[in-house]
């Protein structure tokens, strides 16, 4: 009986050494091939969005059907994105372009049957286009970003323990850009978007320190969070990256951390100019780095063997790499201040377009600049590079989801009466004399009542999605030896393990119910 216990013990342990080393000494992707990668998410939201308007035109209605809906979103928002980082990633330069092109097939059938039914010529519908009202306190794209990488995080969090999913794609070991590295950043930069700093009216008066107070309530969930983590994986001899964070350190710490100092900075210095406190965090940590022992430390440990003897020691990485989250989160909240500035128009938000292309552009030449003179891109250390990487890939990706608006909001001045959930919907300014509904409540706010969409019932309650994706990856590599998974079996267990996350959402969200107490 003893030798059967010793024998499974054994197993055991060299179960987790093999995962754990399946996960180390890596060294990521190249920016280009994530840059077609991001070009993905945009491109689904803008098929779902054909389909939806496709229907309307040949049946009259939306879709009303939330089975029908979610089964609708998940294949087309959800599955693509699943194949494109396991199967198909040998391939992944050919998946925009087929989607690109199934796109401009259903968009040239509307355009078709449009000109079956009515005569306007198009370039009054591109004028109309451009004089388009939008409602300028709602920005699905925001919306879009947020929940599109909660959803990448979640699928590469279980993705990663299967061969199918390539280790380019996982985190980097010190150098290198992975896709998991780009998520961790644009993670932060999403919560950066919505904080209270950005959604707070400027002309409202406020006491200083009011952000503060309210982020320190606001931040013990994620504390809660990490100490369940840490508690679990200790009990449980998980397997762990312990370079990632550190041997106590992890995600849910850093992301309170992070909010808690950017508040009291915020409330110290002007909010408008955070993008100058977020280069000067960033410019001088990269200082630090190059110019005194502390990345010996960081990589090495306080004697130079890789040592964990004492807390600082132990969670180096967590604690050092706190100064670049926070200036990415800083240059977020600058980015999150400009998108709210009033613009009330389609052509204003062209406009908005080549300024973020302008800015990704400057973002990339200082990049390209920052690893030549100084380090490569590094998650671990959070480095100058980094953040320059993570914001120029994080407004990239805010590009492809405002452009896949507009062109959703030119196709349904195609099909009067369609809509699309999550994007701006046709409305007259407020001032105009023409009634019309839609003005004062346009398609997709969060404030109205629960429609069907998956991209919805996720934004409601994107923490509750993102801790039961934890959880049922802890209980799915507990369960399966994904090392040795079958490409059949590891798409099927990624699936499910989607879908049922997913379908949990939108009952949620079917019953208006949203689990956040603090």
């Amino acid at each position: 009986m003893n030798n059967s216990l010793l024998e499974e013990e054994e197993r055991r342990m060299s179960q987790k050494q093999l995962k754990e080393a399946f996960i180390s000494n890596l060294n990521g992707t190249s920016l280009l091939e994530i840059s077609v990668g991001l070009s993905l998410p945009p491109l689904c939201l803008l098929c779902r969005g054909l389909l939806l308007i496709l229907y309307h035109l040949h049946y009259g209605k939306p879709v009303s059907s939330r089975k029908y809906s979610l089964l609708l979103d998940f294949l087309v928002l959800v599955s693509p994105l699943l194949f494109s980082c396991t199967v198909l990633s040998p391939v992944l330069f050919l998946v925009p372009v087929i989607l690109a092109a199934f796109c401009a097939g259903i968009f040239s059938k509307i355009c078709s049957r449009r000109k079956q039914e009515t005569r306007v010529p198009f370039g009054q519908i591109v004028k109309e286009f451009q004089q388009t009202y939008l409602d300028p306190d709602y920005i699905p794209a925001i919306t879009v970003f947020r929940v599109y990488v909660n959803v990448l995080t979640t699928i590469s969090i279980l993705a990663v323990d299967f061969p199918q999913y390539p280790r380019r794609y996982a985190k980097a070991e010190t150098y290198g850009t992975g896709v998991m590295d780009l998520g961790v950043g644009a993670f932060v930069f999403g919560n950066a978007l919505v904080c209270p700093e950005v959604r707070q009216k400027s002309h409202v008066a406020q006491p200083k320190f009011s952000n503060l107070a309210r982020q320190l309530f606001s931040v013990w969930p994620l504390v809660s969070l990490g100490v369940g983590r840490l508690l679990s994986v200790k009990s449980m001899d998980y397997h762990e990256h312990t370079s990632e964070y550190g041997v106590h350190w992890n995600f849910f710490f850093t992301l309170a951390s992070v909010r808690l100092a950017a508040s009291l900075l915020l409330a110290i210095f002007p909010k408008n100019k955070s993008w100058i406190v977020a280069l000067t965090l960033a410019a001088l940590h990269q200082l630090i780095l190059n110019t005194t022992s502390l990345k010996t430390f960081l990589l090495h440990g306080s004697s130079g063997r890789d040592s964990r003897v004492g807390f600082l020691d132990a969670n180096r990485e967590g604690l050092v790499s706190l100064v670049g989250y926070l200036a990415t989160y800083l240059a977020s909240v600058q980015v999150g201040l400009w998108l709210l500035q009033c613009r009330s128009s389609v052509k204003g938000w062209l406009g908005a377009l080549r300024v973020l292309a302008l800015a990704v552009v400057v973002l990339f030449v200082s990049l390209h600049v920052s690893q030549a003179h100084t380090d490569p891109v590094s998650r671990r250390m959070a480095n100058l590079s980094f953040c320059l990487w993570v914001v120029a890939h994080s407004l990239m990706l805010f590009i492809f989801f405002v452009a896949t608006d507009l062109t959703l909001v030119l196709t349904k001045l195609l099909v009067k009466g369609s809509s699309v959930p999550c994007s701006w919907s046709l409305a007259k300014p407020p001032n105009s004399n023409k009634k019309l509904g839609t003005a004062a409540a346009p398609a997709g706010r969060e404030d109205e009542l629960p429609q069907p969409c998956l991209i919805s019932a996720i934004n409601k309650n994107q923490l509750l999605f993102f801790l039961l994706a934890n959880v049922m990856t802890g209980a799915v590599n507990i369960l399966v030896d994904t090392i040795h998974s079958k490409a059949a079996f590891a798409l099927c267990i990624l699936h499910l393990y989607m879908f049922v996350n997913c379908l949990i959402m939108s009952i949620l969200h079917a019953k208006n119910i949203v689990l956040k107490f603090w």
